[in-house]
């Protein structure tokens, strides 16, 4: 199975176009990117894998490395980089080193590198048999709690307002859409409306995600025919098998 890799670096050099060379002996569809937003967007929903090549640039790239931080927070991208210790350190005051998945210090064993992002990307295309959820909240203290949960069994996109849930359906159709029914802006209800509006998303489920048990807002989140609806304070096991029982009664073709 062939995998997309987006090399990010400053320019064409002679190191960047032999490991470029060097992953796509091995099978790898290598897309190469500066690190700028502009360039960035074009291709990041296309790769599941960044590999970046360090360099002075990256103290001039703050708003490329918050992009790169947040798409790999947001959408589980594996991020890989190559630099010195120097760069290292540079990197690490905007990029968290729990989100470095892999780092290679120059010079590198370009035959060592390849064979670890090999590893790689078994392991991503082993994520992406997983059922994919959108989680949509604009508390982020639940969202990194709710995805922790979540990710050993799923692949978990997380989004921090019902427009980003929009913005994110127009290139890509989860599995299911866990949604905050409440949610400030743009709610829940509206997002909901919006989803079953078009056609090309109309079919998603939804299952809304609530802070209220009691009978009148229940009703309410009920009316707008979710597939269900999940109250946020109860706990990890009762949102886990919640899921778990609503793709069970989906593969059995009761949805």
């Amino acid at each position: 199975m062939k995998t997309n890799l987006l090399l990010i670096s400053q320019g064409s050099t002679f190191m960047v176009d032999a490991i470029k060379k060097n992953l796509e002996s091995v099978g790898f569809v290598v897309v190469k990117s500066t690190l700028t937003v502009k360039d960035l967007k074009q291709h990041v929903d296309d790769c599941e894998i960044f590999l970046m090549y360090l360099g002075d640039y990256i103290m001039d790239s703050f708003d490329g490395l918050v992009f790169i931080k947040d798409i790999c927070i947001e959408r589980d991208k594996s991020l890989n980089v190559i630099g010195d210790v120097l760069e290292f350190e540079e990197l690490k005051r905007t990029i968290p080193e729990g989100l470095i998945e892999n780092s290679f210090t120059r010079p590198i064993d370009v035959k060592q590198m390849v064979e670890v992002m090999l590893e790689v990307a078994d392991k991503s295309n082993s994520d992406n048999k997983k059922k994919s959820i959108l989680l949509a909240d604009d508390d982020p203290t639940f969202l990194k709690l709710a995805k922790e949960w979540l990710s050993e069994d799923y692949k978990v996109t997380i989004v921090g307002s019902g427009m980003q849930v929009i913005t994110y359906l127009a290139k890509n159709t989860p599995d299911l859409i866990l949604l905050d029914y409440e949610m400030p802006v743009t709610t829940g209800t509206q997002v909901m409306e919006m989803i079953r509006s078009e056609s090309e998303t109309s079919s998603i489920p939804v299952i809304f995600l609530t802070g209220k048990d009691d009978k009148e807002s229940v009703t309410k989140v009920l009316s707008l025919k979710p597939q269900g609806y999940i109250l946020k304070g109860a706990g990890r096991d009762n949102l886990l098998n919640q899921i778990s029982d609503f793709f069970e009664i989906k593969k059995n073709k009761k949805y």
